[in-house]
C-alpha cells in the first residue's frame, strides 16, 4: 500500500493570480497595486492589457503540474478586467494544469467595480466563490478609509450574491470588513458587525487594522491624526465579535476568519497547512517547502524579472521536499483553529533538542497555558479563541525568541 507524500513534498494544486490594478489605492494599503483613476476599465486600459500579456508569459514558462484544486484570482481589484480577459486568464490555467473536479476558483470584487449582469457573465465562465471587499458599512468611515464604493452600493452587492447563491449559480462568498478603525467604538463596531450579519455572508474576513509604513495612515499616525482603539477596546470589540459570531453559527477556523458549515475558503487553508502553491503576477509570492519565491512589486522590475528568470517556481523546493522552517510552521499554524501537531513537526524538523519539542513548548508558553490563552492537549499546541486569538501576536515572540535561543538551532529553524 503507498503511504500519501506530505503536503511539502506534493506538487502544487493550488494557484493565485495578482491583478494589481485598481481605481485608486486605500489609505491602509501597503499592496503591490496600480492606481488607474475612478473611471478605468480594464476592456479599454493599455495598462491592464500590457500587463496581462507579462502574465500570460509568467504563465507560459511555469512548469507543468497536476490539475488544479483551488485558484484564487486577487489583488488589487480583479473585477476592473472584462468578462472576456477573466475568461482568458481560466482558459489558460485549464490549458496549462486543467481544473480538478470541484475546483474552488475565488475572485476579489469591489463593490464599485461591478454590475449584476457581469456578476453572472463571470460566474458562467466557472468562477464560483467570490470575495467582496466591503471593509464598513458606513459612508463616513468608508470615505475615511479612501475607499471609492458607498454603503449603498455595498448592501446591493450582497443583495445579488445572495440571489445567485440561492438560485445555486454560486458555491459561496466572503465578506470583508476592518476592525478597530480610528475612532471605532464599541458601539459603532457593534452595529457595523449587525449590518454585516443582515446581508447574510457565508464566510467572513475581519481584519485587525494595521498601519503599515508607507500608507496615508502611517503618515497620519506620525502626525497624532490617526486615534485608533486602545489594546483593552480592541480585545472588547473581538471577544463581542467571536460571542456574536458564535451565537449566529459561524465556526471561528482561522485569526481572522469565520464561516458557516462547509464554507471554509479551501484556498486559504493552502497557506495555513504548509502545502506548496503556485503564484504569478506582479508581487505575487510562490511557495513550496522551505523556498519562497517573490516576484518584484513594480510593473518595470516585473517586466525585467520575467525576461531575466522565466518559468521560476521553485523547482528545488518542489521536488526535494524541503521542510518549511519550524518558525514558518508554528506562526501558519497558530492561526488555524486546530493549531499545530508538535509529534509532527517534531519528526518533520528533526527536533535536535534533548526531550520532547511539546514538554519544551509546555515550559516555554507555561504562564499562557495557566492563563488559558493557549492550549496543549495530547501533544497539540493550538490558541484558545477570541483572547488567545487575540494575543497571537505576544504568545509568538515568546516563541520565537526561544528557538532562536536553542542551541543547537534546529534544523531549518533559521531562514
Amino acid at each position: 500500500m503507498s503511504v500519501p507524500l506530505p503536503l511539502h513534498r506534493r506538487l502544487p494544486r493550488s494557484l493565485y493570480l495578482h491583478i494589481p490594478f485598481c481605481h485608486r489605492r486605500c489609505f491602509y494599503c501597503d499592496f503591490p497595486v496600480v492606481p488607474l483613476g475612478d473611471h478605468a476599465s480594464g476592456a479599454t486600459s493599455n495598462s491592464v492589457a500590457n500587463y496581462l500579456a507579462q502574465l500570460n508569459l509568467d504563465l507560459e514558462a511555469a512548469a507543468p503540474g497536476p490539475p488544479l484544486s483551488t485558484v484564487y484570482i486577487g489583488g488589487g481589484t480583479p473585477s476592473l478586467l472584462s468578462v472576456a480577459q477573466i475568461g482568458a486568464l481560466l482558459e489558460r490555467l485549464e490549458q496549462q494544469w486543467g481544473l480538478a473536479p470541484g475546483v474552488e476558483i475565488s475572485l476579489e470584487i469591489d463593490p464599485a467595480s461591478f454590475d449584476r449582469p457581469w456578476l453572472e457573465a463571470v460566474l458562467n465562465l466557472g468562477i464560483n466563490r467570490f470575495s467582496l471587499g466591503g471593509q464598513s458599512f458606513d459612508d463616513q468611515v468608508l470615505h475615511g478609509l479612501g475607499r471609492r464604493h458607498s454603503a449603498a452600493q455595498l448592501r446591493e452587492a450582497c443583495a445579488w450574491l445572495r440571489q445567485f447563491q440561492a438560485a445555486g449559480q454560486l458555491n459561496s462568498w466572503s465578506l470583508d470588513l476592518i476592525l478597530n478603525l480610528p475612532g471605532q467604538t464599541q458601539q459603532h463596531w457593534q452595529q457595523q458587525l449587525s449590518a454585516a450579519l443582515r446581508e447574510y455572508p457565508p464566510h467572513l474576513s475581519i481584519y485587525d487594522l494595521i498601519v503599515e509604513p508607507g500608507t496615508v495612515f502611517e503618515w497620519r499616525q506620525r502626525r497624532g491624526e490617526l486615534p485608533l482603539p486602545s489594546q483593552d477596546a480592541a480585545a472588547e470589540h473581538l471577544d463581542y465579535t467571536h460571542q456574536q459570531l458564535a451565537a449566529a453559527g459561524y465556526g471561528h477556523y482561522e485569526i481572522s476568519n469565520w464561516a458557516l458549515p462547509g464554507h471554509c475558503s479551501r484556498h486559504n487553508r493552502v497557506y495555513w497547512s504548509g502545502a506548496p502553491w503556485w503564484a504569478f503576477g506582479l508581487g505575487a509570492t510562490a511557495g513550496a517547502g522551505s523556498e519562497r519565491l517573490a516576484r518584484p512589486r513594480t510593473r518595470e522590475a516585473y517586466g525585467q524579472w520575467l525576461l531575466s528568470y522565466p518559468g521560476q517556481q521553485l523547482p528545488a523546493g518542489i521536488a526535494l521536499g524541503s521542510i518549511p522552517p519550524l518558525e514558518d510552521l508554528l506562526l501558519v499554524g497558530l492561526r488555524r483553529r486546530e493549531g499545530v501537531d508538535l509529534a509532527w513537526l517534531e519528526a518533520a524538523v528533526g527536533w535536535p533538542v534533548e526531550g520532547s519539542l511539546a514538554a519544551a513548548i509546555g515550559q516555554v508558553l507555561a504562564p499562557w497555558l495557566s492563563d488559558g490563552l493557549v492550549q496543549l492537549n495530547q501533544g497539540r499546541l493550538r490558541l484558545v479563541p477570541p483572547a488567545g486569538f487575540s494575543l497571537s501576536n505576544a504568545v509568538l515572540r515568546d516563541l520565537l525568541a526561544w528557538l532562536q535561543g536553542c542551541n543547537p538551532a534546529p534544523k531549518g529553524l533559521t531562514k
